[in-house]
């Protein structure tokens, strides 16, 4: 790990005010934060003084995952849900010191597990909803990061500092910036009345439905960095063909050329050139896997990095030439919903086509591509073009 002590110190400025940023209420004296951290993040976690808890090692994961029968998959320990009932915040650091250590493992087994974990999300999904959880994660350099995204050590730090803005004298005024120019686009987006919005590139042609009650969201703080802005779409409007040209790391595997050929909402056609086996089993984790929670795109005037990370935090804003959309199969967002998210109960994220699923996978395409907005009045309006969106 590469960083410097002053770069250590600006990044937990930049985490600090991306978690305050990402709460709707105040921290006040007494709350409680949770903070995960992988094993090669330690030395940034111990300079913080909240609730500590370490991630698995790979080894561990990778036995936990090998070993445990249906019962240990599904075990939630006492006090788990207490804990997370009473949070108000959470901070992750993520160090990874292996990325493929599962690939031997049966995705289903994984699934299983990811499936019994979904309601201790959703009690942290209610509480940020109501304004008392908020939370954010950042990845911290390591060698197995460097060696997948084919970088020196030198370089994928240097990605980070970069993208995270800790070579500026203040980083947190630059994120201000960006969270306050991020608005404007937000506005613009949220100000059309869009029917479908019509995604084209090389590898691409994709029919994408807001629906209603939707909103663009984004840039709040919520991961750092972040520079993507997104919706939760109406799951059952999504027609057409996806391509992710970005390969992607998930749960301890690798998988290349994700492309999904999508009918009245569903991924009826799944296609991967490396991982196929994988992508199939997680898109049948549930019943709401195989459909859409969210769309994204990021402007590449906004986010500085230009290099594949191997990392979907930094790979799902991705800069570069052509900036990036994103598509995520499996759970949607409920702060997508313009309204109030506490008030957005099951049948109503339901009759308004929010996905319900254990599973959310972020589909990376960095190609150059067109989004047009069809709008209800008949009129038509290309939004996204040349990485960029067109406000």
């Amino acid at each position: 790990m590469m960083l410097t002590k002053r770069q250590f110190e600006k990044y937990s400025d930049v985490l600090l005010w991306g978690l305050k940023t990402a709460r709707k209420e105040r921290f006040k004296r007494n709350d409680i934060v949770l903070l995960r951290f992988d094993p090669a993040a330690v030395k940034l976690a111990m300079g913080m003084h909240p609730v500590l808890r370490q991630g698995l090692t790979p080894v561990m994961e990778h036995n936990f995952y090998g070993k445990s029968n249906n019962r240990q998959l599904v075990f939630i320990a006492p006090g788990e849900k207490e804990l997370l009932g009473s949070l108000n915040g959470n901070i992750y650091l993520r160090a990874p010191e292996s990325l493929t250590h599962l690939s031997d493992i049966d995705p289903k087994k994984i699934g299983k597990a990811a499936v019994a974990g979904k309601p201790l999300r959703e009690i942290l999904q209610k509480r940020e909803n109501s304004g008392m959880f908020g939370w954010t994660l950042c990845t911290l350099p390591t060698e197995e990061l460097a060696k997948q995204a084919k970088l020196s050590e030198k370089q994928y730090t240097n990605q980070v500092i970069r993208a995270c803005y800790l070579d500026k004298t203040d980083p947190v005024l630059a994120w201000k910036t960006i969270y306050r120019d991020a608005m404007a686009v937000k506005k613009w987006m949220n100000s059309m009345e869009v029917k479908y919005f019509h995604v084209e590139a090389e590898s691409m042609d994709l029919k994408i439905v807001p629906g209603k009650q939707r909103k663009w969201i984004g840039i709040s703080g919520h991961n750092i960095p972040s520079f993507e802005i997104f919706l939760s779409p109406d799951w059952r409007g999504t027609e057409g063909v996806y391509y992710a040209n970005q390969p992607s790391f998930r749960s301890g595997n690798y998988v290349e050329g994700v492309r999904l050929v999508f009918k009245k909402g569903i991924a009826v056609k799944i296609e991967a050139k490396k991982g196929k086996d994988f992508v199939v089993k997680q898109l049948a984790m549930d019943k709401g896997a195989g459909r859409v929670g969210e769309f994204s795109l990021t402007d590449k005037r906004f986010s500085r990095i230009n290099r594949f990370m191997a990392n979907t935090l930094y790979d799902e804003n991705y800069g570069g030439h052509y900036g990036n959309c994103h598509l995520a199969v499996g759970d949607s967002y409920a702060d997508t919903f313009d309204g109030d998210p506490a008030r957005l109960t099951k049948e109503r994220k339901k009759k308004l086509g929010f996905n319900d699923s254990a599973l959310h996978w972020d589909l990376v395409n960095t190609e150059e591509k067109t989004v047009t907005a069809y709008l209800n009045n008949g009129k038509k309006m290309l939004v996204y073009e040349n990485g960029m969106f067109r406000y």
